[in-house]
């Protein structure tokens, strides 16, 4: 069993990621609406139906706007530690809301949620790796450095979304006021584009296929600047520079290291091949 991923919108003005088997999926985070997650989905091939569960990584409004309408028309569980939820004021209904401890794993048919604790300056923020029948993508973003639990999951990862959100030199050199550089920047902000390469380089495991480059900042990065340092290291990864306009193709991971039936960038070909699967 293979995973299918995609990222519906990555940045500060929406959050939302598609991890799924043919079967069942989750999305983590859903910081865009309702009606432009269904959009997307739609677009994609992608069906509504096979989502089991939303997972929230923290409290920020980029990563929970969506959250109360979508889990409300769909009756989609949300799980979500109570601190998040204090700090993030959802109203979410009392029968779909769920709790999660830290490195215990949350089993949604055949798909495998592990929580992990991170660095960012939220009440209680953590990323999320997703494992079904061996093959497992995880989803680093808002993280103020490569910790040991990120190097951890990181190295087991076939696939990744992980944050590359700031420029070293646009961020000194644009207008952002002094303390939201040194938040940005600091051990709880987000993850510039040299320390993103630096995990990728040293931990990467050779089993990797596809990496997404995700929340990128609007003023203090460039995708092509990104796209452009991460292919020199690729080592034969597929490079996707993740969106905050719109969303990305859908990958197929199928832990081999091999296209599969995905094209040539690994993006899946839906039409006709995987219709039935979404």
């Amino acid at each position: 069993m293979s995973l299918f991923i995609a990222s519906l919108n990555s940045g500060s003005n929406g959050n939302c990621y598609y991890v799924g088997n043919e079967h069942e999926a989750v999305l983590v985070d859903a910081g865009i609406s309702c009606r432009e997650t269904e959009k997307r989905m739609l677009r994609l091939g992608l069906s509504m139906k096979k989502v089991r569960a939303i997972f929230v990584s923290h409290e920020h409004s980029d990563h929970i706007n969506g959250i109360p309408v979508l889990s409300k028309k769909y009756q989609l569980p949300v799980y979500i530690t109570p601190p998040t939820m204090r700090g993030g004021s959802l109203v979410i209904d009392g029968q779909l809301l769920n709790s999660f401890n830290p490195f215990e794993t949350v089993t949604i048919g055949g798909l495998n949620i592990t929580p992990f604790p991170k660095k960012h300056d939220a009440s209680d923020p953590y990323s999320f790796t997703i494992t079904s029948a061996g093959v497992t993508v995880g989803v680093f973003t808002d993280i103020g450095i490569a910790c040991e639990n990120l190097v951890n999951h990181f190295s087991r990862c076939h696939a990744a979304f992980l944050e590359a959100n700031y420029d070293d030199d646009m961020l000194d050199k644009g207008g952002y006021p002094y303390h939201l550089k040194r938040r940005i920047r600091g051990g709880n902000g987000h993850l510039s584009n040299k320390q993103a390469v630096e995990l990728f380089m040293a931990h990467r495991p050779p089993f990797m296929s596809h990496l997404l480059l995700s929340h990128l900042s609007k003023n203090n990065n460039d995708p092509q600047l990104v796209q452009q340092l991460f292919e020199a290291c690729a080592g034969g990864v597929n490079i996707t520079v993740a969106s905050r306009y719109q969303e990305t193709e859908v990958y197929y991971i199928n832990g081999n290291h091999l296209p599969g039936i995905a094209n040539k960038n690994g993006a899946v070909d839906l039409h006709p091949v995987q219709t039935s699967l979404f």
